[in-house]
């Protein structure tokens, strides 16, 4: 068994994904703001880490973030909801509904005859892959919003009810004795 430095967690590989969804969460139980501001930017940062704009999804999310009152910083952790994994996924279906809502046909000849002519219809499906990237991030992004307002929420109060438990907290001072 491996011990996990940052969390404290024992697991039996350190770069299990058990690690990492334990880190991940331990991550955002301890970002600072009350909790409707850290959901706001994790849901912001779930949201844009769906949309195919891979390159910029960081800078989105946090300017997003700053434009709309939410935690830059778990609006940051937020896009790692893109890995090697997801990213086909997210693509394909971001494509997928984008040229459905588009009623745009599927490109069949690959016989450019002009370079502005490729650069048009690689255009016209990237706005199509935009499209539905936008449409596929809106249910998980509110979903991680509730999800995540949630769970501080009951955290933090847990925390305060425990902190009135403990024994710092029933001392007598000696000065109120008199």
């Amino acid at each position: 068994m491996i011990s996990c430095a940052m969390t404290g967690y024992r697991m039996v590989f350190a770069g299990s994904i058990t690690h990492r969804v334990y880190d991940f969460f331990y991550r955002i139980k301890r970002l600072e703001g009350d909790p409707h501001y850290v959901a706001m930017g994790l849901a912001i940062g779930v949201f844009i880490g769906i949309t195919p704009t891979i390159p910029f999804h960081t800078v989105l999310a946090v300017f997003l973030s700053f434009l709309l009152k939410g935690s830059k910083v778990a609006a940051a952790l937020g896009v790692w909801i893109s890995n090697p994994i997801t990213i086909p996924v997210f693509y394909f279906l971001s494509f997928k509904i984008g040229t459905w809502m588009l009623n745009m046909p599927m490109p069949r000849d690959e016989n450019f005859t002009s370079l502005i002519e490729l650069f048009r219809t690689g255009s016209l499906l990237g706005a199509a892959a935009v499209c539905g990237g936008i449409i596929l991030g809106i249910i998980p992004g509110a979903m991680t919003y509730w999800l995540t307002r949630r769970m501080i929420s009951i955290l933090r109060s847990k925390r305060k009810r425990l902190e009135g438990l403990s024994p710092e907290s029933h001392r007598i001072n000696p000065k109120e004795e008199v």
